[in-house]
């Protein structure tokens, strides 16, 4: 078991937490620190992958309040928002095995985890990149939780998000999330059919990632590794 850094913030803007992804890449990558797993939500956000074609896939209402962020990680567009914990592991393939399909499918595991810990069973399917839930009495499968990676010298950025408690509507209503036509979206708090917080889901998110990547996260306090991330990071961590 290796030891790594957990970065547990709270509300991020995703320009900043772009920013803070990259600065730690490359300390990550210089040897500087050790992996690094952020875990954090987003201001109302549509992230638009390299894969997006904006024109058929984003239908955003003139009066939505919601950014859009062009950004470097594979796959479509998606939405962020509060009530989706949102994980960006920082971690040096080369220690993981070389193999960009495998740490996806290590996500996917995580997010498994994450989900049985709450009675919930995940389901993958082949073709189909993040998480789903499909269980009798309910239609068809329900995507809860989506992936998008980019990596740059075997080193990884951004990550997953899973839906814990939030409006799934912008998925559908906003853009046609990940390319898929008709894809219905769901949460944990909806499966469970009670309320559920992104405090609550830490906890076993954390555990799953750290079990799946064989590390031994260490959380960063304030005021530590300073001028490595932003100062609005520093903040961040501190109104924690």
């Amino acid at each position: 078991m290796r030891a790594g850094y957990l970065m547990n913030l709270g509300f991020v803007p995703y320009g900043e937490a772009f920013e803070l992804q990259r600065s730690v890449a490359g300390a990550v990558s210089q040897g500087a620190v050790p992996e690094t797993v952020i875990l954090l939500e987003h201001p109302p956000v549509v992230t638009i992958g390299r894969r997006t074609d904006t024109g058929v896939e984003l239908h955003i209402p003139e009066d939505a309040e919601v950014e859009i962020a062009e950004t470097d990680r594979g796959g479509k567009s998606t939405f962020h928002g509060p009530g989706q914990l949102v994980c960006y592991p920082i971690l040096d393939l080369r220690k993981h095995g070389k193999d960009v399909k495998r740490y996806v499918r290590d996500l996917e595991e995580a997010l498994v985890r994450t989900l049985a810990a709450f009675g919930l069973e995940g389901m993958r399917y082949d073709g189909l990149t993040g998480v789903w839930m499909q269980s009798a009495g309910k239609q068809g499968p329900r995507k809860i939780a989506s992936i998008g990676v980019h990596v740059s010298r075997w080193v990884t950025t951004h990550g997953y998000a899973l839906n814990v408690d939030l409006d799934p509507a912008p998925f559908t209503e906003w853009i046609t999330a990940c390319g898929l036509e008709d894809a219905q979206f769901t949460t944990m708090a909806r499966e469970l059919e009670r309320p559920l917080t992104v405090e609550d889901v830490r906890p076993a998110a954390i555990v799953a990632i750290a079990d799946v990547f064989d590390l031994q996260l260490d959380e960063i306090p304030a005021d530590d590794g300073a001028g490595l991330w932003p100062q609005s990071i520093h903040a961040s961590l501190a109104a924690r």
